[in-house]
């Protein structure tokens, strides 16, 4: 980032039904924490100037002592959460990653950081091809046009990427500190989960 950037915000998503894994994700074990407890611990030293937690259920997450909000405009997503989390920040750039992504790098997370410059409104990895937009760094300045594809009811999120000027980082540029694409893994399923807690056994964690 460069030195007449604004300070960051880390803004963690705490929504969705986690149906398939028939409770609540953010509050899975794995490796001795929670899913959202890792995240948390592994995105604590960027040099953030804050951390906030996007939630609809306040009260469950009261434990982590993290500044708490509601969505602004309910029922719309991940899409949703992302904009909460840009009008709510004090920062310009907002480091947005969901809660169940457990194998998040803070070295790849800083070297995202470090793309950030005036000319650039979202730093966003991609694995083969397709943006990882819950792993991405967004300016306030995408506030306007998020609002209006909520207000459209279009919750895709990249869909309104074409409208602003995005940093993308493949594979090839961020291999050196994830080879194996893991940072973005979040875990959807007991199956899933299994698979994560056998990477750990095996030592194989993205860190």
């Amino acid at each position: 980032m460069t030195s007449s950037a604004s300070p960051l915000s880390l803004a963690i998503i705490a929504g969705g039904q986690s149906r398939r894994m028939g409770r609540d994700k953010a509050f899975v074990e794995l490796g001795g924490a929670t899913l959202i407890e890792r995240v948390i611990q592994r995105s604590a030293d960027l040099g953030q100037a804050e951390t906030i937690l996007i939630t609809n259920k306040p009260a469950d997450y009261a434990h982590l002592g993290l500044p708490m909000h509601r969505d602004a405009m309910p029922d719309k997503g991940s899409l949703g959460g992302i904009y909460t989390a840009l009008l709510q920040a004090a920062s310009e750039y907002v480091l947005v990653l969901a809660c169940d992504m457990p194998f998040v790098n803070p070295d790849l997370l800083r070297f995202m950081i470090a793309q950030l410059d005036a000319d650039t409104d979202i730093v966003v990895p991609r694995v083969a091809g397709y943006p990882q937009a819950l792993h991405a760094i967004y300016r306030t300045i995408c506030i306007q046009p998020i609002r209006a594809q909520l207000a459209a009811s279009r919750l895709k999120i990249i869909r309104f990427y074409d409208q602003m000027r995005v940093r993308y980082l493949d594979e090839a540029e961020y291999a050196e500190f994830d080879a194996g694409s893991r940072s973005f893994a979040n875990l959807n399923t007991p199956a899933e989960l299994e698979q994560a807690r056998q990477l750990l056994r095996d030592g194989a964690d993205a860190n």
